[in-house]
């Protein structure tokens, strides 16, 4: 037995060594003799030491897949993919945290796994499933060789990490693989999540880690200190975290990354930015979903070269002039691609774009792809003109900063854009009001005001193409019908720059109304969550124009009656509470439960604050469960939910 334990701690050195530092002090012959001696002595004396080497073999295929509810739970990381999203992020840390302190890390792309230890030995590997419970992936993991069977730390411990799959080692499996693996993402989840461990054991997986998951009697003060005492443990980290303390320096760091990962022999997708202080980020909490300390910045997944064949000038709603390049079809992630943005003229000239000449495109997240630069120009390439005048209507355009703008507000797609925004469903929900109709009554009817729609007859829509009787009166009604409207889908149906769907109902709840949001400060409205520095100067620029606010007259003065979440609720059960729903309900859907909530009189709120006077917990609850338990907030379960509900 003292020679079984003396090749089992020197192999595991040695495996270590290998498999993690990537700089092994023995030669693969002599580890595997005193490998075969090992087996031999484990067969002599008929048992396996817990951490033994030799466990590490795939055995015979499993029937399913367990699961296995983690103790803590594995969240995911919202995400972001330009700089003013990050931006916004860092904007919101940085409205409650003075001076905060950010990490930056590479993101892998493979199949995130936690590994969870007691009593110093590793005793099950489970999937992040859908974060509160995994499928139990122990056998398959075992196969690994990059990660511990035995640690120091003696309590028990979660440990989080992605399994990955090496280019080199993909490459290499292709070679004589019967079928073929197409990426190393897909490879590596295919392994983990195959029930038969042999199969995992022949495409090779690792396991980086980088999360300190849960830990029953020791607390991290920082994610560098994680790293560390996950390095101490003998788990792989992989060696790059950058400490940022501005904008500018998680910008440097990101851009690091995305220069670095392209010599790097694993797959990666982004980077993700963290606040480093534990004890800031539990004041922060967490969404449903994600932490709010904590965002990924993803990376474009592809790129292609194709050939400018025209370049057409767009005009939005605000009348902004946006360059879209004409291509010749390429297929790229997935998909045939015929068209591709800039952003304004300032972006076309930097990127040197010419009709005729090669480019670079990307696409990522499933939106029309972006100019990256052009990359071969032809003879005959020829350069674009900035233009001096609105493409459609021709009004002398005006620059402001960066972009080009046509300052006609009746200008034919600035009106049908505004009119189909302003109809679409989370605004007033005009049903059957699209694009192609506002351009009709544009063109036929002479619309030019939004307020308009509630002046138009059946005898109007009548001269209309496609409109017998039936579209008539359905149109008609969902006009009539948009009239009571939520405040907060109101002042979506506005337009104004930055108010997105979630700005306008923190906005409608803190406000109340027009008059309410007319009487608030720069300074109020920048303290808002949602809502930044440039936000707040468009709110307060487009309710001090005297066309809009006429506007908004003429929209009352027609019926249209915007509702304060007050009044849109009825006396109810929940007459004067605040509640969060938190947790997953079995018999509604997080919306029903909000409506019926708020139909009865009830607030819902997306997070527990002091003002807080319910919480509705389901199953799986987590964070917002917590803080409510501490504040003492009343608690209750979905039995007693559907008993108030009655």
């Amino acid at each position: 037995m003292d020679r079984m334990r003396e090749l089992i701690d020197i192999l595991n050195k040695w495996a270590y060594e290998y498999y993690v530092l990537d700089n092994p002090s023995v030669s693969d012959r002599e580890y595997d003799r005193l490998y075969d001696e090992l087996r031999s002595l484990e067969e002599k004396e008929g048992r396996v030491e817990f951490d033994s080497p030799t466990k590490r073999v795939g055995g015979e295929p499993i029937k399913g897949f367990e699961r296995h509810k983690h103790i803590s739970r594995l969240y995911s990381l919202d995400k972001a993919v330009t700089y003013e999203q990050l931006s916004a992020f860092m904007t919101r840390i940085e409205k409650t945290v003075p001076d905060p302190e950010y990490t930056v890390e590479y993101k892998f792309d493979g199949l995130t796994v936690c590994l969870t230890y007691e009593n110093g030995r590793f005793v099950r590997a489970t999937t992040r499933g859908n974060g509160v419970e995994g499928e139990d992936v122990t056998a398959q993991c075992l196969t690994i060789k990059s990660f511990p069977l035995s640690i120091p730390y003696s309590g028990t411990l979660e440990a989080q990490g992605e399994a990955v799959i090496r280019l080199s080692v993909l490459e290499n499996y292709n070679k004589t693989a019967k079928e073929q693996l197409k990426n190393a993402r897909n490879a590596a989840a295919g392994a983990i999540r195959n029930l038969d461990p042999k199969v995992t054991a022949e495409r090779s997986p690792e396991i980086l880690f980088y999360n300190v998951n849960y830990a029953s009697d020791r607390e991290f003060p920082t994610q560098v200190s994680q790293f560390e005492f996950l390095r101490e443990q003998g788990f792989k980290v992989f060696p790059f975290v950058r400490i940022c303390r501005t904008f500018d320096e998680v910008i440097a760091a990101v851009e690091e990354i995305e220069v670095e990962r392209k010599n790097l022999d694993v797959l990666t997708d982004g980077a993700v930015i963290k606040l480093n202080n534990a004890s800031v980020r539990e004041s922060i909490g967490y969404t449903d979903k994600f932490p709010r300390w904590a965002i990924a910045y993803k990376f474009e997944a592809e790129e292609t070269e194709t050939t400018v064949k025209e370049i057409r000038w767009q005009v939005g709603r605000t009348g902004k002039l946006t360059p879209l390049a004409i291509v010749e079809p390429v297929e790229l992630a997935g998909a045939t691609v015929r068209r591709a943005t800039l952003n304004n003229f300032g972006d076309l000239t930097r990127k040197d774009v010419k009709v005729g000449s090669k480019v670079m495109i990307r696409r990522s997240n499933e939106v029309i792809p972006e100019i990256l630069g052009a990359t071969e120009h032809a003879e005959g390439s020829a350069g674009v003109e900035k233009p001096k005048f609105c493409p459609f209507c021709g009004s002398p355009v005006a620059e402001v900063g960066a972009n080009l703008f046509c300052p006609n507000k009746y200008c034919r797609p600035r009106v049908v854009g505004k009119a189909a925004h302003f109809a679409s469903k989370d605004a007033m929900d005009i049903d059957g009001l699209s694009e192609m109709t506002a351009g009709q009554m544009y063109d036929i009817l002479g619309l030019r005001e939004c307020s308009q729609l509630y002046s138009y007859t059946a005898e109007d829509l009548s001269k209309l193409d496609g409109f017998k009787d039936k579209r008539i009166t359905n149109t008609l009604a969902a006009i009539e019908k948009s009239k009571d409207v939520p405040f907060e889908r109101f002042l979506l149906a506005l337009g104004i720059d930055g108010v997105g769907k979630v700005a306008a109902r923190d906005l409608a709840r803190e406000y109340k109304s027009i008059e309410g949001l007319r009487a608030a400060t720069r300074e109020q409205l920048i303290s808002m969550d949602n809502v930044g520095e440039i936000t707040a100067d468009a709110i307060i620029g487009w309710l001090n124009d005297e066309n809009n606010l006429s506007e908004i007259e003429h929209l009352l003065s027609a019926g249209v009656t915007p509702q304060s979440p007050r009044e849109n609720a009825q006396s109810g059960v929940f007459s004067g509470q605040f509640v969060v729903l938190t947790g997953t309900l079995s018999e509604f859907k997080r919306s029903e439960a909000q409506k019926l909530i708020e139909e009865r009189g009830g607030e819902c709120q997306s997070s527990v604050t002091s003002k807080t006077t319910l919480v509705v917990a389901g199953e799986a609850a987590g964070s917002k469960l917590e803080k409510a338990q501490k504040l003492g907030i009343r608690i209750i379960d979905e039995a007693a939910f559907k008993e108030m509900l009655g």
